[in-house]
């Protein structure tokens, strides 16, 4: 009966140390996850990189220069400030989440977008897959557009490598477009 116990006993502190040093070496090995938040400026915005039409709307985050982030656990916010000139200072705000799920936006009058967005499994980038569509002379066109988001080591930078390919004419463009971080 001692014998038992006394096995019992070394088992469970066996597997209690195999545990500890298991989740240990765990938190040294994995990797330290981007994190996007903070305000952030581009000479350009990421659709005119390629010089093709990539919004579906005037206040879209496609369009802007600016943008101010907020990153959680799950998703990321991105505002954007209305680009029109003498306009109300309005904020459009659009919501990443991470699970990959379809989102979608309805621009209204035929326009809108539909996307996905995925961390990768090393959580240093995030890439956004899009199919923006609007009517143009009473037919519906779109383009696809893949966005791969990656931060600089230093978090000072954010590169948005994009590829698009517009129904319109077949057209297919990449481009990168950097943001600076701001704040």
């Amino acid at each position: 009966m001692k014998n038992k116990r006394t096995l019992l006993s070394c088992l469970i502190i066996l597997l209690t140390g195999v545990i500890y040093f298991a989740v240990k070496a765990q938190q040294k090995n994995g990797t330290h996850r981007a994190n996007f938040s903070g305000e952030w400026k581009s000479k350009e915005s990421i659709s005119m990189g390629g010089n093709i039409v990539c919004s579906y709307v005037e206040g879209d985050r496609m369009l802007s220069k600016t943008m101010k982030i907020a990153q959680q656990a799950d998703f990321l916010t991105i505002e954007v400030p209305n680009p029109s000139p003498g306009a109300a200072p309005v904020t459009r705000t659009e919501k990443l989440t991470f699970d990959g799920k379809a989102s979608e936006i309805d621009g209204g009058q035929g326009s809108g977008k539909k996307f996905t967005v995925k961390l990768s499994a090393d959580g240093q980038t995030m890439t956004v897959n899009s199919i923006v569509h609007f009517p143009v002379a009473q037919k519906q066109e779109s383009v696809n557009v893949t966005e791969v988001w990656t931060l600089s080591n230093d978090g000072k930078t954010i590169s948005v490598q994009a590829n698009a390919k517009a129904t319109l004419f077949g057209d297919e463009r990449s481009w990168t477009t950097l943001f600076d971080k701001a704040r």
